[in-house]
């Protein structure tokens, strides 16, 4: 798998290819890999299109892709909507100044990512040269059921608690790296609190844009002016990571939560996509590339959820054991996909060699942490 993202896919056939690896692994009696380019579509595109190539396991004559849409969240609860016309002027006025302040400040950012500002040099940092060198692949399935629960507790969303998971991984798993340190004498001694102060570190998050987030057929998405379209319909934020070790694993998803309800009340995402595409139109492929590049260079990673089929799925009588999905190509050393499927939830890291040699580790602290914060809420008695 490594070797193929050195291998330019053949543009004289359709842009994808197929490999199946006849191994058996600790999961699975063998291992398919589809490659495809991205200008095929997004992840939600593609995941609609293998879901109309499969059948659920438990009902081999029903295909997959009969899962529920979901509507994105309302902004104003159902309280307010009940209070008189006064309330809601001002929660409207209060709200629409806070979406245009917010919508500044992140253009104004992004502006300054493009021009200058960069995120602090650590262990997880790529180099300029990241984009030609090889990349490996690692993948992990934890418990989506624990996710879960974690989201109710704490009244958050799923995404809320994977980003909180995520913070809290990357901490521990950079503390670990600050801490090794050469004494005089040869021995390794490690420290509890290696972090430098003021870590700059801000995570590309790539954002669906579609009014539904759920899946619709492949064919509902083939239509003209579906809310749920077919092809690359995403845009992408600068999430704030805030590095630090936490007595407490429950203030990295209160850090989460307050960060990602930030980011949701702002245009951004949606002013990113209009200007690339305009760029795409007037400039060419390459000038929206390289808008599209900079600021990407400039942060130090990017996670990206996709959600997945709600019931296990077969291919052609094939039990689907995990799904997977990653990218190569960027400018990261490290690339964080999470997808849930069925029960489970993967953990899919692209990742350059020459930058991480321990991606398992990444992992180990992103179990650990999630066992943290449940371990948590059953002693404060909210599970």
């Amino acid at each position: 798998m490594s070797r193929l993202t050195m291998i330019p896919l053949d543009r004289s056939r359709p842009l994808w290819d197929i490999h199946i690896l006849n191994v058996k692994t600790s999961e699975a009696e063998a291992v398919g890999f589809i490659r495809s380019h991205h200008s095929l579509g997004d992840g939600m595109s593609l995941i609609s299109l293998m879901l109309a190539c499969t059948h659920k396991t438990s009902d081999p004559d029903m295909f997959s892709n009969a899962i529920p849409s979901m509507k994105r969240r309302a902004t104003m609860s159902h309280s307010l909507k009940t209070k008189g016309w006064f309330l809601r002027s001002i929660f409207t006025i209060g709200s629409t100044m806070r979406l245009l302040w917010n919508t500044t400040i992140d253009m104004l950012l992004l502006l300054a990512t493009v021009l200058f500002l960069k995120d602090t040099k650590t262990p997880l940092k790529a180099g300029a040269d990241v984009r030609s060198n090889p990349k490996r692949f690692y993948h992990r399935i934890i418990s989506l059921d624990d996710i879960k629960l974690i989201k109710n507790a704490m009244n958050m969303t799923i995404n809320d608690v994977l980003f909180g998971i995520t913070q809290a991984s990357l901490s521990h798993y950079l503390n670990r790296q600050y801490g090794t340190k050469k004494e005089e004498d040869g021995a390794l001694t490690s420290y509890r609190n290696n972090l430098p102060d003021g870590i700059r570190f801000r995570v590309a998050c790539t954002v669906n844009l579609r009014s539904d987030i759920g899946f619709k057929p492949l064919a509902d998405m083939m239509v003209k002016d579906s809310k749920c379209r077919w092809g690359n319909y995403f845009s992408f934020i600068f999430l704030p990571f805030t590095i630090g070790l936490q007595t407490d694993p429950l203030v990295y998803l209160k850090m989460s939560k307050s960060m990602m309800a930030r980011k949701k009340h702002s245009y951004h995402a949606a002013l990113v996509y209009f200007i690339i595409k305009i760029v795409l139109k007037v400039f060419g492929a390459k000038a929206a590339a390289e808008l599209f590049d900079r600021p990407v260079r400039n942060t130090t990673t990017c996670v990206s959820n996709v959600i997945g089929p709600m019931e296990e799925i077969s291919f052609r009588g094939h039990p689907v054991s995990y799904i997977a999905p990653s990218s190569y190509g960027h400018s990261h050393a490290l690339l964080i996909h999470l997808m849930s499927y069925a029960d489970k939830m993967i953990i899919s890291l692209a990742y350059d060699p020459t930058v991480i040699s321990d991606p398992h580790k990444i992992c180990d602290d992103m179990e650990e942490s999630l066992k943290a914060m449940k371990a948590s809420l059953c002693e404060r008695g909210l599970l």
